[in-house]
């Protein structure tokens, strides 16, 4: 008890203490980094081959615009932190590679080395890069198991103003425009939410939870099955479209009956 006691006394013993502290809040903060960092390599489809068969297609088709470590240019944003998610929405979509640059990347065909394979690797490279959101699975996007009537008010409350009602989509600033979602996939409507491409805002679990999104889908893709039982859908665009039509026709109509009164007019002069 003396040693100890004196070495407790001793002025470098305090020193030791937090050289220890430090030592042990080290071990454990690397122990929790080598099992998440595995784990999250995996869920984004993480095997060291499809890292590298997507490096070897990022540098050829993708680091002219967004940099040899996908750092960013002056012509494209980084990719750092984006996901896999990220990744499958914009080259599923056609819209990466981009084509000529502009307010809005438009959706367009896919190149021939576009496929599912080159996508997943590329998104394998991207995640490991330094995360983000992943390619949600099966469950995640299931129609079936959503609730359509509480995802057509969340729709309502977070998406008409851009995304009309039934997703027909609708012009925005500068240039930019809210897309038709009517060909949008269940899986690409979810990355849109998770990873707010363009013009779109994030809305991430703690905003929207996985739940609700899952019942969105299935608002979105029940309104697509929906006819019009009161006549022509008019493209589903809103009052802008039915005001025109209506101007149209009433206007025409009118001229219609102009030109019938002074008929009659003449007939009886």
């Amino acid at each position: 008890m003396t040693r100890i006691t004196a070495w407790r006394r001793h002025p470098l013993a305090r020193y030791a203490v937090l050289i220890l502290a430090l030592a042990l809040v080290g071990m454990v903060y690397a122990a929790f980094v080598q099992v998440s960092k595995p784990a999250d390599a995996a869920l984004a489809s993480g095997k060291v081959d499809d890292v590298a068969k997507g490096k070897s297609l990022f540098d050829a088709h993708c680091s002219s615009c967004h940099g040899l470590n996908a750092e960013g240019t002056s012509t494209g944003p980084t990719l750092i932190g984006v996901g896999a998610a990220s990744v499958d929405f914009q080259m599923s979509t056609g819209r990466m590679p981009a084509g000529q640059p502009g307010a809005q990347v438009p959706s367009k065909p896919l190149p021939q080395w576009v496929d599912e394979e080159a996508i997943k690797n590329i998104g394998a490279y991207v995640q490991s890069l330094g995360g983000g959101p992943q390619v949600p699975g099966h469950e995640q996007v299931d129609a079936k198991l959503g609730d359509a009537g509480k995802g057509g008010e969340l729709f309502r409350a977070n998406c008409i103003q851009c995304h009309n009602w039934a997703g027909a989509g609708g012009a925005l600033t500068q240039g930019k425009y809210a897309p038709n979602l009517n060909n949008a996939s269940p899986t690409q409507i979810y990355e849109a939410m998770v990873t707010g491409p363009q013009a779109m805002p994030v809305f991430n679990d703690s905003t929207i939870t996985p739940e609700e999104k899952r019942n969105m889908i299935a608002y979105i893709t029940q309104v697509r099955e929906q006819k019009d039982p009161g006549g022509f859908g008019l493209g589903r665009i809103g009052p802008v479209t039915e005001g025109l039509v209506a101007w149209i026709v009433g206007i025409f109509a009118l001229v219609l009956a102009a030109i019938w009164i002074t008929a009659k007019k003449r007939q009886k002069s």
